[in-house]
């Protein structure tokens, strides 16, 4: 994909989100606006601190119970997913512009998006199994990355 498709995208992604806020009559905040512009555009995985320290710059009267506001409401409507992950009380945020699982270095806890699996079959076997309706899966990988285990072998 290049620079230019995913910019479309992630302007496609953010003009969806702000109409679906519109439409619920969700007031559009320039700090609302920025907070789902960040997300958008993140090709990481941020804390809220991470939102807030960020953003902090540009808009200076931002609090951090604003961000997180604004990230548990782009949650409670389906555009972001919360991760929280073992053996760490930080809550990590993704926006959901496609379906995707993530794994987790161990020794860093740098996240990573995995994207060659086939969400839609795993939700379609669950309910064949277990009789579920599927509405949201979180599954979360752990291992070592690539980083750490040359650093393991260096050492």
């Amino acid at each position: 994909m290049n620079v230019h498709s995913h910019n479309h995208q992630a302007l496609d992604a953010y003009e969806n989100v702000l109409m679906h806020l519109k439409e619920k009559h969700i007031r559009l905040t320039q700090t609302r606006k920025a907070v789902i512009a960040y997300m958008v555009n993140s090709h990481e995985h941020p804390s809220a601190e991470t939102v807030y320290k960020e953003l902090l710059p540009l808009y200076p009267n931002l609090s951090l119970a604003t961000v997180y506001n604004n990230l548990k409401l782009l949650v409670d409507e389906g555009f972001v997913s919360e991760l929280k992950l073992s053996n760490d009380s930080t809550a990590y945020y993704d926006f959901l512009g496609h379906q995707h699982l993530h794994i987790v270095c161990e020794v860093c806890g740098k996240i990573t998006d995995f994207m060659d699996v086939d969400v839609l079959k795993v939700h379609q076997e669950v309910h064949e199994q277990t009789g579920y309706q599927v509405t949201k899966a979180q599954l979360i990988l752990y291992g070592i990355c690539p980083d750490c285990q040359a650093q393991k072998k260096n050492a």
